[in-house]
């Protein structure tokens, strides 16, 4: 497991706090200029990661989950992958890192992204489930559902019927085609291309300085030749 350094907060939320200057100038009504962004004007955000550890815990609910609050989800194409260090054992069967409770939890978190595509759906129940992982409370994971009203079945069904089953196999051969292999957990691909760990804080602050720098050039791209200018 990478070592990993105390995050400089304040440079962080520096960086997001220029993303979201970004985010506001782009749809600002000062400029009267409509700039909504499709699919393919998003940034790629890959997170391979898994349930049981602890800085891909870390990583979901103190950082990646500031990308809600602050906006720049409208800028990114999240895709989550809950596989991580997990290795196939033969016969379809696979092992996880942390044990079994990592391998009923990863395909939770598979089955949840399936049952419910959207993003901002999705991914409340993941932060919800990764925040009882970083206190230490994963066991209570269930709780997730009325504390968020949504309904269990489509969770359960898909975890018992085979189909979280068979979403982590896909998972498994997802991350074990990434070019370069992933090397540790969690693994950050931006646009297709990794970022490489000299620390935790180096990956944080790049990962949001892309993704400033690539609203902007995305918004400039779409502001030439508009009748503002």
């Amino acid at each position: 497991m990478a070592s990993h350094r105390l995050i400089d907060l304040s440079v962080l939320s520096c960086l997001l706090f220029f993303a979201s200057l970004c985010l506001i100038s782009s749809t600002s009504t000062v400029f009267s200029v409509d700039l909504p962004l499709n699919s393919s004007d998003k940034v790629s955000l890959g997170l391979y990661y898994e349930s049981l550890c602890p800085y891909s815990a870390n990583f979901v609910v103190n950082y990646l989950a500031k990308i809600f609050v602050d906006g720049l989800i409208d800028i990114v194409d999240l895709n989550l992958v809950p596989w991580g260090n997990a290795k196939l054992t033969g016969n379809s069967t696979f092992a996880c890192q942390h044990g079994p409770w990592e391998c009923l939890l990863n395909t939770v978190e598979a089955c949840a992204i399936s049952a419910w595509p959207d993003v901002n759906g999705h991914f409340t129940f993941v932060y919800c489930v990764e925040s009882l992982v970083y206190e230490g409370k994963y066991t209570q994971w269930e709780t997730c559902f009325e504390k968020l009203g949504l309904d269990p079945k489509p969770v359960a069904d898909c975890y018992s019927n085979g189909q979280g089953k068979e979403l982590e196999l896909q998972y498994a051969a997802e991350t074990n085609a990434l070019e370069p292999p992933h090397t540790y957990v969690p693994w950050v691909v931006v646009d297709g291309q990794p970022l490489y760990e000299v620390s935790f804080f180096d990956s944080v602050t790049i990962l949001w300085t892309f993704l400033y720098f690539h609203c902007l050039c995305r918004l400039d791209h779409r502001l030439e030749g508009s009748a503002f200018f």
